[in-house]
Protein backbone atom coordinates (compact mmCIF):
# COMPACT_ATOMS: atom_id res chain seq x y z
CA UNK A 1 0.00 0.00 0.00
CA UNK A 2 1.32 3.44 -0.85
CA UNK A 3 1.95 5.57 2.21
CA UNK A 4 0.01 8.83 2.50
CA UNK A 5 1.99 11.97 1.90
CA UNK A 6 2.07 12.98 5.56
CA UNK A 7 3.80 10.84 8.18
CA UNK A 8 1.52 9.59 11.03
CA UNK A 9 3.81 11.33 13.54
CA UNK A 10 5.07 14.46 11.75
CA UNK A 11 7.24 15.56 14.67
CA UNK A 12 9.13 12.28 14.78
CA UNK A 13 9.31 10.99 11.23
CA UNK A 14 11.67 8.71 9.37
CA UNK A 15 11.76 8.34 5.61
CA UNK A 16 10.46 4.78 5.47
CA UNK A 17 7.28 3.50 7.04
CA UNK A 18 4.58 0.98 6.16
CA UNK A 19 0.92 1.90 6.08
CA UNK A 20 -1.29 -0.90 7.45
CA UNK A 21 -4.67 0.76 6.97
CA UNK A 22 -7.14 -0.84 4.59
CA UNK A 23 -8.98 -4.15 4.66
CA UNK A 24 -8.71 -6.28 7.80
CA UNK A 25 -10.66 -9.35 8.80
CA UNK A 26 -13.17 -8.81 11.61
CA UNK A 27 -15.12 -10.91 14.07
CA UNK A 28 -17.49 -9.79 16.79
CA UNK A 29 -17.18 -11.58 20.13
CA UNK A 30 -20.48 -10.88 21.86
CA UNK A 31 -20.17 -13.99 24.06
CA UNK A 32 -16.54 -13.15 24.96
CA UNK A 33 -15.26 -16.53 23.81
CA UNK A 34 -12.29 -15.40 21.77
CA UNK A 35 -9.66 -15.50 24.48
CA UNK A 36 -10.73 -18.97 25.68
CA UNK A 37 -10.87 -20.30 22.12
CA UNK A 38 -7.60 -18.70 21.07
CA UNK A 39 -8.73 -16.53 18.19
CA UNK A 40 -5.19 -15.14 17.93
CA UNK A 41 -3.96 -18.57 16.80
CA UNK A 42 -3.79 -19.77 13.17
CA UNK A 43 -7.01 -21.30 11.90
CA UNK A 44 -9.44 -19.08 13.81
CA UNK A 45 -12.39 -18.05 11.67
CA UNK A 46 -13.01 -14.40 10.89
CA UNK A 47 -16.31 -13.87 9.07
CA UNK A 48 -16.32 -10.15 8.17
CA UNK A 49 -14.13 -7.57 6.41
CA UNK A 50 -13.65 -4.06 7.77
CA UNK A 51 -11.86 -1.02 6.39
CA UNK A 52 -9.40 0.25 8.99
CA UNK A 53 -9.14 2.84 10.56
CA UNK A 54 -12.90 3.39 10.50
CA UNK A 55 -14.79 2.10 13.56
CA UNK A 56 -17.36 -0.66 12.96
CA UNK A 57 -20.24 1.65 13.90
CA UNK A 58 -19.45 3.95 10.95
CA UNK A 59 -20.52 3.64 7.30
CA UNK A 60 -16.98 3.95 5.91
CA UNK A 61 -15.93 0.84 7.82
CA UNK A 62 -18.18 -1.25 5.58
CA UNK A 63 -19.82 -2.71 8.71
CA UNK A 64 -22.02 -0.01 10.29
CA UNK A 65 -23.11 -2.06 13.29
CA UNK A 66 -23.32 -0.93 16.91
CA UNK A 67 -23.64 -2.77 20.18
CA UNK A 68 -20.56 -5.02 20.00
CA UNK A 69 -18.30 -4.52 23.01
CA UNK A 70 -15.55 -6.96 21.95
CA UNK A 71 -14.12 -6.83 18.45
CA UNK A 72 -11.31 -8.91 16.93
CA UNK A 73 -9.23 -7.84 13.92
CA UNK A 74 -6.77 -9.82 11.81
CA UNK A 75 -4.50 -8.92 8.93
CA UNK A 76 -1.76 -10.78 7.06
CA UNK A 77 0.73 -8.09 6.09
CA UNK A 78 4.26 -7.58 4.87
CA UNK A 79 6.18 -5.77 7.60
CA UNK A 80 9.52 -4.02 7.08
CA UNK A 81 12.62 -6.17 7.45
CA UNK A 82 14.45 -5.54 10.73
CA UNK A 83 17.95 -6.15 9.29
CA UNK A 84 20.03 -5.72 12.44
CA UNK A 85 17.49 -3.45 14.11
CA UNK A 86 13.96 -3.62 15.40
CA UNK A 87 10.44 -3.51 13.91
CA UNK A 88 7.88 -1.32 15.65
CA UNK A 89 4.13 -1.73 15.17
CA UNK A 90 2.13 1.47 15.86
CA UNK A 91 -1.55 1.95 16.67
CA UNK A 92 -2.56 5.61 16.80
CA UNK A 93 -5.80 4.86 18.71
CA UNK A 94 -7.75 1.76 19.75
CA UNK A 95 -10.86 2.28 21.88
CA UNK A 96 -10.72 1.18 24.64
CA UNK A 97 -8.61 -1.80 25.80
CA UNK A 98 -6.39 -3.51 23.26
CA UNK A 99 -4.35 -6.71 23.09
CA UNK A 100 -2.11 -7.38 20.10
CA UNK A 101 -0.57 -10.62 18.82
CA UNK A 102 1.87 -11.08 15.96
CA UNK A 103 2.16 -14.64 14.61
CA UNK A 104 0.49 -15.91 17.77
CA UNK A 105 2.89 -14.07 20.10
CA UNK A 106 1.35 -11.54 22.48
CA UNK A 107 3.23 -8.26 21.94
CA UNK A 108 1.17 -5.52 23.62
CA UNK A 109 -1.63 -4.60 25.99
CA UNK A 110 -2.91 -1.05 26.26
CA UNK A 111 -5.78 0.66 28.06
CA UNK A 112 -6.97 4.06 26.91
CA UNK A 113 -8.93 4.75 23.77
CA UNK A 114 -7.65 8.12 22.64
CA UNK A 115 -3.84 8.09 22.51
CA UNK A 116 -1.76 5.60 20.57
CA UNK A 117 0.80 2.99 21.55
CA UNK A 118 3.43 0.86 19.86
CA UNK A 119 5.06 -2.51 20.30
CA UNK A 120 8.47 -3.91 19.41
CA UNK A 121 7.44 -7.01 17.44
CA UNK A 122 10.87 -8.14 16.24
CA UNK A 123 10.89 -11.24 18.43
CA UNK A 124 7.53 -12.35 17.00
CA UNK A 125 8.42 -12.17 13.30
CA UNK A 126 8.70 -15.30 11.21
CA UNK A 127 10.46 -16.08 7.91
CA UNK A 128 7.24 -15.92 5.87
CA UNK A 129 6.52 -13.06 3.49
CA UNK A 130 3.39 -12.12 5.45
CA UNK A 131 3.09 -11.67 9.20
CA UNK A 132 -0.24 -12.23 10.97
CA UNK A 133 -1.42 -9.36 13.20
CA UNK A 134 -4.39 -9.94 15.50
CA UNK A 135 -6.00 -7.27 17.68
CA UNK A 136 -8.65 -7.73 20.35
CA UNK A 137 -10.43 -4.52 21.38
CA UNK A 138 -12.89 -4.20 24.26
CA UNK A 139 -15.02 -1.04 24.61
CA UNK A 140 -17.74 -1.13 27.26
CA UNK A 141 -20.65 0.81 25.71
CA UNK A 142 -22.30 1.49 29.08
CA UNK A 143 -19.44 2.31 31.41
CA UNK A 144 -19.51 5.80 32.91
CA UNK A 145 -16.10 5.21 34.52
CA UNK A 146 -14.41 4.85 31.14
CA UNK A 147 -13.28 8.13 29.52
CA UNK A 148 -15.65 8.43 26.56
CA UNK A 149 -16.13 12.14 25.86
CA UNK A 150 -19.12 12.68 23.56
CA UNK A 151 -19.62 8.96 22.80
CA UNK A 152 -23.10 8.03 23.97
CA UNK A 153 -23.75 5.33 26.56
CA UNK A 154 -27.36 4.93 25.40
CA UNK A 155 -28.40 2.89 22.39
CA UNK A 156 -29.09 5.93 20.19
CA UNK A 157 -27.35 9.33 20.19
CA UNK A 158 -29.30 11.78 22.33
CA UNK A 159 -29.09 15.48 23.27
CA UNK A 160 -25.38 16.39 22.83
CA UNK A 161 -23.90 12.90 22.70
CA UNK A 162 -22.95 11.05 19.53
CA UNK A 163 -22.45 7.60 18.10
CA UNK A 164 -19.71 5.38 19.44
CA UNK A 165 -16.23 4.77 18.05
CA UNK A 166 -15.10 1.26 18.99
CA UNK A 167 -11.84 -0.53 18.26
CA UNK A 168 -9.21 0.70 15.80
CA UNK A 169 -10.03 4.26 14.75
CA UNK A 170 -6.72 5.82 13.76
CA UNK A 171 -3.80 4.75 11.63
CA UNK A 172 -1.98 1.45 11.99
CA UNK A 173 1.57 1.50 10.68
CA UNK A 174 4.98 -0.07 11.10
CA UNK A 175 8.59 0.97 10.75
CA UNK A 176 12.04 -0.58 10.94
CA UNK A 177 14.43 1.21 13.27
CA UNK A 178 18.07 0.62 14.23
CA UNK A 179 18.84 -1.36 17.37
CA UNK A 180 19.77 1.94 19.01
CA UNK A 181 17.26 4.57 18.00
CA UNK A 182 15.44 7.70 19.11
CA UNK A 183 12.18 6.50 20.63
CA UNK A 184 10.70 9.82 21.78
CA UNK A 185 11.31 13.49 21.08
CA UNK A 186 9.73 16.47 22.81
CA UNK A 187 10.14 20.20 22.32
CA UNK A 188 9.34 22.95 24.81
CA UNK A 189 9.83 26.71 24.84
CA UNK A 190 12.59 28.06 27.04
CA UNK A 191 12.32 30.94 29.47
CA UNK A 192 13.50 33.38 26.78
CA UNK A 193 12.37 33.79 23.20
CA UNK A 194 14.89 31.87 21.12
CA UNK A 195 15.47 29.12 23.67
CA UNK A 196 14.28 25.65 22.64
CA UNK A 197 14.04 22.84 25.16
CA UNK A 198 14.80 19.43 23.69
CA UNK A 199 14.27 16.04 25.32
CA UNK A 200 15.14 12.89 23.39
CA UNK A 201 14.77 9.34 24.68
CA UNK A 202 16.95 6.56 23.32
CA UNK A 203 16.23 2.84 23.12
CA UNK A 204 19.04 0.33 22.87
CA UNK A 205 22.65 0.37 24.03
CA UNK A 206 23.82 3.94 24.59
CA UNK A 207 27.60 3.45 24.81
CA UNK A 208 29.37 5.98 22.61
CA UNK A 209 26.15 7.65 21.45
CA UNK A 210 25.56 11.34 20.87
CA UNK A 211 22.75 13.38 19.29
CA UNK A 212 23.25 16.10 16.71
CA UNK A 213 20.40 18.54 16.10
CA UNK A 214 20.39 21.05 13.25
CA UNK A 215 17.82 23.85 13.20
CA UNK A 216 17.05 25.66 9.95
CA UNK A 217 14.51 28.15 8.69
CA UNK A 218 13.78 28.69 5.00
CA UNK A 219 16.87 26.66 4.16
CA UNK A 220 19.25 28.68 6.35
CA UNK A 221 20.81 27.01 9.37
CA UNK A 222 20.04 28.79 12.64
CA UNK A 223 21.74 26.54 15.17
CA UNK A 224 23.54 23.24 15.55
CA UNK A 225 24.08 21.34 18.77
CA UNK A 226 25.77 18.10 19.80
CA UNK A 227 24.98 16.26 23.03
CA UNK A 228 26.31 13.09 24.63
CA UNK A 229 23.69 10.45 25.43
CA UNK A 230 23.76 9.38 29.07
CA UNK A 231 21.28 7.18 30.93
CA UNK A 232 19.16 6.72 27.84
CA UNK A 233 18.15 10.30 27.18
CA UNK A 234 19.28 13.81 26.38
CA UNK A 235 17.87 17.01 27.85
CA UNK A 236 19.20 20.29 26.57
CA UNK A 237 18.33 23.88 25.80
CA UNK A 238 19.35 25.11 22.37
CA UNK A 239 19.49 28.87 21.83
CA UNK A 240 18.69 30.40 18.46
CA UNK A 241 20.57 33.66 17.96
CA UNK A 242 19.11 35.54 15.04
CA UNK A 243 18.90 39.31 14.54
CA UNK A 244 15.25 39.00 13.54
CA UNK A 245 14.34 38.05 17.11
CA UNK A 246 15.49 41.51 18.19
CA UNK A 247 14.36 43.58 15.22
CA UNK A 248 11.48 41.79 13.45
CA UNK A 249 10.41 38.92 15.71
CA UNK A 250 7.26 38.19 13.71
CA UNK A 251 9.49 36.93 10.88
CA UNK A 252 10.66 34.04 13.05
CA UNK A 253 8.17 33.56 15.90
CA UNK A 254 5.15 31.28 15.61
CA UNK A 255 1.62 32.70 15.84
CA UNK A 256 -1.65 32.17 13.94
CA UNK A 257 -0.79 35.20 11.83
CA UNK A 258 2.81 34.08 11.18
CA UNK A 259 2.97 30.28 11.58
CA UNK A 260 6.74 30.05 11.16
CA UNK A 261 8.13 26.57 11.73
CA UNK A 262 11.80 25.73 12.18
CA UNK A 263 12.87 22.50 10.52
CA UNK A 264 14.97 20.17 12.64
CA UNK A 265 17.20 17.36 11.44
CA UNK A 266 18.21 14.90 14.16
CA UNK A 267 20.99 12.36 13.92
CA UNK A 268 21.92 9.73 16.47
CA UNK A 269 25.66 9.11 16.22
CA UNK A 270 27.93 6.37 17.52
CA UNK A 271 31.57 7.37 17.46
CA UNK A 272 30.74 9.90 14.74
CA UNK A 273 28.83 7.51 12.43
CA UNK A 274 25.08 7.96 11.86
CA UNK A 275 23.01 5.31 13.61
CA UNK A 276 19.51 6.81 13.32
CA UNK A 277 18.13 9.86 11.55
CA UNK A 278 14.76 11.60 11.65
CA UNK A 279 13.02 14.86 10.86
CA UNK A 280 11.06 17.14 13.14
CA UNK A 281 10.08 20.77 13.51
CA UNK A 282 9.53 23.32 16.26
CA UNK A 283 7.82 26.68 16.64
CA UNK A 284 9.25 29.55 18.67
CA UNK A 285 6.44 30.88 20.82
CA UNK A 286 5.50 31.47 24.44
CA UNK A 287 2.09 31.60 26.09
CA UNK A 288 1.12 32.92 29.48
CA UNK A 289 -1.07 35.28 31.45
CA UNK A 290 -0.62 39.03 31.83
CA UNK A 291 -3.20 40.38 34.24
CA UNK A 292 -6.62 39.99 32.66
CA UNK A 293 -5.29 38.85 29.28
CA UNK A 294 -3.76 35.79 27.70
CA UNK A 295 -0.33 36.63 26.27
CA UNK A 296 1.18 35.09 23.15
CA UNK A 297 4.87 35.78 22.59
CA UNK A 298 4.79 38.30 25.44
CA UNK A 299 1.90 40.37 24.07
CA UNK A 300 -1.83 40.39 24.96
CA UNK A 301 -3.72 38.22 22.49
CA UNK A 302 -7.50 38.00 22.16
CA UNK A 303 -8.67 34.42 21.62
CA UNK A 304 -11.24 33.91 18.86
CA UNK A 305 -11.85 30.17 19.14
CA UNK A 306 -14.47 27.84 17.74
CA UNK A 307 -15.58 24.54 19.27
CA UNK A 308 -14.39 21.56 17.21
CA UNK A 309 -16.13 18.21 17.79
CA UNK A 310 -13.98 16.40 15.17
CA UNK A 311 -16.84 14.10 14.20
CA UNK A 312 -17.84 13.07 10.68
CA UNK A 313 -21.13 11.32 9.84
CA UNK A 314 -19.45 8.70 7.66
CA UNK A 315 -16.53 7.87 9.96
CA UNK A 316 -17.38 9.18 13.47
CA UNK A 317 -14.23 10.29 15.35
CA UNK A 318 -11.94 8.98 12.63
CA UNK A 319 -11.20 11.47 9.87
CA UNK A 320 -12.66 10.22 6.57
CA UNK A 321 -9.37 10.84 4.74
CA UNK A 322 -6.06 12.67 5.12
CA UNK A 323 -7.32 15.81 3.40
CA UNK A 324 -10.20 16.19 5.85
CA UNK A 325 -7.76 17.05 8.64
CA UNK A 326 -6.23 19.91 6.68
CA UNK A 327 -9.62 21.09 5.44
CA UNK A 328 -10.98 21.33 8.99
CA UNK A 329 -8.16 23.70 9.93
CA UNK A 330 -8.65 25.71 6.75
CA UNK A 331 -12.39 26.00 7.40
CA UNK A 332 -11.86 27.49 10.87
CA UNK A 333 -9.32 29.98 9.53
CA UNK A 334 -11.54 31.00 6.61
CA UNK A 335 -14.25 31.95 9.08
CA UNK A 336 -11.82 34.27 10.85
CA UNK A 337 -11.04 32.23 13.97
CA UNK A 338 -7.50 32.12 15.35
CA UNK A 339 -7.99 28.92 17.29
CA UNK A 340 -10.17 25.96 18.23
CA UNK A 341 -11.16 24.17 21.36
CA UNK A 342 -10.85 20.48 20.50
CA UNK A 343 -13.80 19.21 22.48
CA UNK A 344 -13.87 15.89 24.32
CA UNK A 345 -11.61 14.01 21.95
CA UNK A 346 -7.90 13.96 21.19
CA UNK A 347 -6.26 15.29 18.06
CA UNK A 348 -4.81 13.20 15.31
CA UNK A 349 -1.10 14.19 15.29
CA UNK A 350 -1.52 15.08 11.62
CA UNK A 351 -4.34 17.47 12.53
CA UNK A 352 -2.00 19.21 14.96
CA UNK A 353 0.60 19.35 12.19
CA UNK A 354 -1.84 21.35 10.07
CA UNK A 355 -2.66 23.60 13.03
CA UNK A 356 1.08 24.17 13.40
CA UNK A 357 1.67 24.64 9.69
CA UNK A 358 -1.35 26.85 8.89
CA UNK A 359 -1.57 28.72 12.19
CA UNK A 360 -4.43 27.75 14.50
CA UNK A 361 -4.30 27.78 18.29
CA UNK A 362 -5.57 24.69 20.13
CA UNK A 363 -7.20 24.29 23.52
CA UNK A 364 -6.94 20.54 24.07
CA UNK A 365 -9.48 18.53 26.06
CA UNK A 366 -9.22 14.90 27.01
CA UNK A 367 -12.37 12.73 26.87
CA UNK A 368 -14.28 12.71 30.13
CA UNK A 369 -15.64 9.92 32.26
CA UNK A 370 -19.01 10.66 33.85
CA UNK A 371 -18.71 9.08 37.28
CA UNK A 372 -16.39 10.10 40.10
CA UNK A 373 -14.53 7.05 41.37
CA UNK A 374 -11.00 5.82 41.94
CA UNK A 375 -11.13 3.84 38.70
CA UNK A 376 -12.46 6.73 36.63
CA UNK A 377 -9.89 9.16 38.03
CA UNK A 378 -7.04 6.72 37.45
CA UNK A 379 -8.12 6.16 33.84
CA UNK A 380 -8.53 9.87 33.18
CA UNK A 381 -5.13 10.66 34.66
CA UNK A 382 -3.42 7.92 32.66
CA UNK A 383 -4.80 9.25 29.39
CA UNK A 384 -3.70 12.77 30.30
CA UNK A 385 -0.16 11.53 30.98
CA UNK A 386 -0.02 9.94 27.54
CA UNK A 387 -1.66 12.90 25.80
CA UNK A 388 0.73 15.51 27.21
CA UNK A 389 3.70 13.29 26.45
CA UNK A 390 2.56 12.95 22.84
CA UNK A 391 1.38 16.48 22.03
CA UNK A 392 3.48 18.85 24.15
CA UNK A 393 5.87 19.59 21.28
CA UNK A 394 3.22 21.22 19.07
CA UNK A 395 3.40 25.04 19.09
CA UNK A 396 -0.31 25.28 18.22
CA UNK A 397 -1.34 23.70 21.53
CA UNK A 398 -1.52 26.49 24.11
CA UNK A 399 -3.84 25.07 26.79
CA UNK A 400 -4.92 21.83 28.46
CA UNK A 401 -8.54 21.61 29.66
CA UNK A 402 -8.58 19.16 32.56
CA UNK A 403 -12.36 18.84 33.06
CA UNK A 404 -15.45 20.06 31.20
CA UNK A 405 -18.63 21.23 32.96
CA UNK A 406 -18.05 18.99 35.97
CA UNK A 407 -18.21 15.85 33.81
CA UNK A 408 -16.61 13.19 35.97
CA UNK A 409 -16.80 15.45 39.03
CA UNK A 410 -20.58 15.98 39.24
CA UNK A 411 -20.66 17.09 42.90
CA UNK A 412 -17.78 19.52 42.58
CA UNK A 413 -19.62 22.33 44.37
CA UNK A 414 -20.14 20.30 47.57
CA UNK A 415 -17.63 17.45 47.53
CA UNK A 416 -14.15 18.31 48.79
CA UNK A 417 -12.68 15.14 47.29
CA UNK A 418 -13.83 16.17 43.82
CA UNK A 419 -12.32 19.62 44.28
CA UNK A 420 -9.06 17.96 45.25
CA UNK A 421 -9.27 15.89 42.07
CA UNK A 422 -9.53 19.03 39.92
CA UNK A 423 -6.72 20.78 41.79
CA UNK A 424 -4.61 17.64 41.63
CA UNK A 425 -5.00 17.21 37.87
CA UNK A 426 -4.30 20.91 37.29
CA UNK A 427 -1.13 20.57 39.37
CA UNK A 428 -0.10 17.43 37.52
CA UNK A 429 -0.57 19.08 34.12
CA UNK A 430 1.41 22.12 35.26
CA UNK A 431 4.17 19.82 36.51
CA UNK A 432 4.22 17.86 33.25
CA UNK A 433 4.13 21.01 31.13
CA UNK A 434 4.81 24.34 32.87
CA UNK A 435 4.87 26.14 29.50
CA UNK A 436 1.12 26.08 28.83
CA UNK A 437 -2.13 27.32 30.29
CA UNK A 438 -4.22 24.84 32.26
CA UNK A 439 -7.98 25.22 32.76
CA UNK A 440 -9.29 23.20 35.71
CA UNK A 441 -13.04 22.81 35.20
CA UNK A 442 -14.23 24.65 32.12
CA UNK A 443 -17.70 26.14 32.07
CA UNK A 444 -18.55 26.68 35.72
CA UNK A 445 -17.56 25.62 39.26
CA UNK A 446 -14.02 26.94 38.83
CA UNK A 447 -11.62 25.61 41.47
CA UNK A 448 -8.15 26.00 40.00
CA UNK A 449 -6.34 26.97 36.81
CA UNK A 450 -4.77 29.78 34.82
CA UNK A 451 -7.97 30.88 33.05
CA UNK A 452 -11.62 30.90 34.10
CA UNK A 453 -13.79 29.47 31.34
CA UNK A 454 -17.49 30.37 31.37
CA UNK A 455 -20.26 28.70 29.35
CA UNK A 456 -23.13 31.08 28.66
CA UNK A 457 -25.67 30.26 25.95
CA UNK A 458 -27.88 33.30 26.19
CA UNK A 459 -29.22 34.24 22.77
CA UNK A 460 -29.14 37.98 23.50
CA UNK A 461 -26.11 40.16 22.96
CA UNK A 462 -27.44 42.60 25.54
CA UNK A 463 -27.14 39.86 28.18
CA UNK A 464 -23.53 39.22 27.23
CA UNK A 465 -22.69 42.92 27.44
CA UNK A 466 -24.40 43.21 30.80
CA UNK A 467 -22.48 40.23 32.18
CA UNK A 468 -19.06 40.76 30.54
CA UNK A 469 -19.00 44.29 29.11
CA UNK A 470 -16.78 45.72 31.84
CA UNK A 471 -14.38 44.24 34.34
CA UNK A 472 -16.74 45.12 37.18
CA UNK A 473 -19.52 43.31 35.32
CA UNK A 474 -17.32 40.26 34.82
CA UNK A 475 -16.43 40.08 38.51
CA UNK A 476 -20.09 40.52 39.50
CA UNK A 477 -21.08 37.74 37.09
CA UNK A 478 -18.44 35.38 38.44
CA UNK A 479 -19.54 35.92 42.04
CA UNK A 480 -23.32 36.32 41.69
CA UNK A 481 -24.66 35.00 38.38
CA UNK A 482 -25.38 31.45 37.21
CA UNK A 483 -25.50 31.54 33.36
CA UNK A 484 -25.51 27.74 33.11
CA UNK A 485 -27.49 27.19 36.29
CA UNK A 486 -24.32 26.43 38.27
CA UNK A 487 -22.04 28.51 40.47
CA UNK A 488 -19.19 29.87 38.39
CA UNK A 489 -16.69 29.85 41.27
CA UNK A 490 -16.44 27.41 44.17
CA UNK A 491 -13.85 26.94 46.88
CA UNK A 492 -12.07 29.15 49.37
CA UNK A 493 -13.04 32.85 49.02
CA UNK A 494 -9.45 34.13 48.94
CA UNK A 495 -8.42 31.76 46.18
CA UNK A 496 -11.56 32.51 44.19
CA UNK A 497 -11.13 36.27 44.51
CA UNK A 498 -7.51 36.08 43.37
CA UNK A 499 -8.45 33.88 40.41
CA UNK A 500 -11.26 36.20 39.31
CA UNK A 501 -8.69 38.95 38.74
CA UNK A 502 -7.14 36.93 35.91
CA UNK A 503 -8.27 36.12 32.37
CA UNK A 504 -11.87 35.11 31.79
CA UNK A 505 -12.82 33.44 28.51
CA UNK A 506 -16.36 32.87 27.29
CA UNK A 507 -15.33 29.34 26.43
CA UNK A 508 -18.71 28.20 25.10
CA UNK A 509 -21.43 30.49 23.78
CA UNK A 510 -23.71 30.95 20.79
CA UNK A 511 -24.87 27.55 19.64
CA UNK A 512 -27.39 29.10 17.26
CA UNK A 513 -29.47 26.34 15.66
CA UNK A 514 -30.17 26.80 11.97
CA UNK A 515 -30.87 24.14 9.37
CA UNK A 516 -32.79 23.93 6.12
CA UNK A 517 -33.34 20.22 6.64
CA UNK A 518 -35.00 18.22 9.44
CA UNK A 519 -34.74 19.85 12.85
CA UNK A 520 -32.47 18.17 15.36
CA UNK A 521 -31.62 18.99 18.96
CA UNK A 522 -31.50 22.75 19.43
CA UNK A 523 -31.04 23.32 23.11
CA UNK A 524 -29.68 26.85 22.94
CA UNK A 525 -31.87 28.74 20.47
CA UNK A 526 -32.97 28.57 16.84
CA UNK A 527 -33.50 30.83 13.83
CA UNK A 528 -35.48 30.11 10.68
CA UNK A 529 -33.60 31.79 7.84
CA UNK A 530 -30.14 32.88 6.71
CA UNK A 531 -30.68 36.57 7.45
CA UNK A 532 -31.74 35.84 11.02
CA UNK A 533 -28.79 33.46 11.41
CA UNK A 534 -26.27 36.11 10.33
CA UNK A 535 -27.94 38.76 12.47
CA UNK A 536 -27.82 36.55 15.59
CA UNK A 537 -24.18 35.70 14.97
CA UNK A 538 -23.26 39.36 14.50
CA UNK A 539 -25.05 40.31 17.71
CA UNK A 540 -23.55 37.57 19.90
CA UNK A 541 -20.00 37.64 18.55
CA UNK A 542 -19.97 41.44 18.61
CA UNK A 543 -20.96 41.45 22.27
CA UNK A 544 -18.39 38.79 23.18
CA UNK A 545 -15.67 40.76 21.39
CA UNK A 546 -16.49 44.17 22.84
CA UNK A 547 -16.28 43.47 26.55
CA UNK A 548 -13.66 42.78 29.17
CA UNK A 549 -13.11 39.14 28.26
CA UNK A 550 -9.77 37.60 27.25
CA UNK A 551 -11.45 35.70 24.42
CA UNK A 552 -14.32 33.48 23.38
CA UNK A 553 -15.08 30.08 21.87
CA UNK A 554 -18.14 29.87 19.64
CA UNK A 555 -20.25 26.69 19.65
CA UNK A 556 -19.64 25.21 17.13
CA UNK A 557 -17.79 24.69 13.84
CA UNK A 558 -19.99 21.97 12.33
CA UNK A 559 -23.31 20.25 12.84
CA UNK A 560 -22.84 16.91 14.53
CA UNK A 561 -25.64 14.34 14.19
CA UNK A 562 -28.70 15.72 15.99
CA UNK A 563 -26.80 18.77 17.29
CA UNK A 564 -27.63 21.25 14.50
CA UNK A 565 -25.88 24.36 15.81
CA UNK A 566 -22.84 24.46 13.55
CA UNK A 567 -21.61 27.28 11.36
CA UNK A 568 -21.12 24.56 8.74
CA UNK A 569 -23.38 21.57 8.19
CA UNK A 570 -22.15 18.04 8.87
CA UNK A 571 -20.70 17.88 5.33
CA UNK A 572 -18.66 21.05 6.02
CA UNK A 573 -20.79 23.32 3.83
CA UNK A 574 -21.32 26.90 5.11
CA UNK A 575 -24.90 27.60 6.25
CA UNK A 576 -24.77 31.08 4.77
CA UNK A 577 -22.81 32.95 2.11
CA UNK A 578 -19.15 32.42 3.08
CA UNK A 579 -18.17 36.10 2.96
CA UNK A 580 -21.27 37.15 4.87
CA UNK A 581 -20.64 34.44 7.46
CA UNK A 582 -17.06 35.58 8.01
CA UNK A 583 -18.25 39.16 8.26
CA UNK A 584 -20.84 38.28 10.90
CA UNK A 585 -18.18 36.46 12.92
CA UNK A 586 -15.67 39.31 12.75
CA UNK A 587 -17.25 41.00 15.74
Amino acid sequence: MTAPRLHPRPQLSREEWTDLDGEWELRFDDDDRGLLQGWWRPGAEFDRTITVPFPPESPLSGIQEDGHATVWYRRHAALPAPDDGRVLLHFEAVDYRADVWVNGVHVASHEGGHVGFHADVTHALCDADLQTIVVRAFDDPRSLEQPRGKQDWEDEPHVIWYGRTTGIWRQVWAEAVPAAHISALRWSPGTRIGDIGMKAEISGAVDGLSIEARFSFEGVELARSLHTVTAGDVEAVVTVRDPRLDTEPERLLWSPETPNLIDVSIRLLRDGATVDELRSYVGLRTVGVEGERVALNGRPYFLRLVLEQAYWPQSHLAAPDDDALRQEVEAAKRLGFNGIRLHQTTADPRFLYWCDRLGLLVWADAPAAYRFSHRALARTTREWLELVDRDAGHPSVIAWVAFNESWGVPALAVDLAQRHAVRGLVGLLKALDPSRLVIGNDGWEYVSGDVIGVHDYTQHGTDLLARYGTRDAVEHTLEKERPGGRLLLVGEPGVVREASAGPVVLSEFGGVGFTRGPQGWNGYGTVNDEAAFLSRLRELVGAASAGALAGFCYTQLTDTLQERNGLLDEHRRPKADADALRGALSG
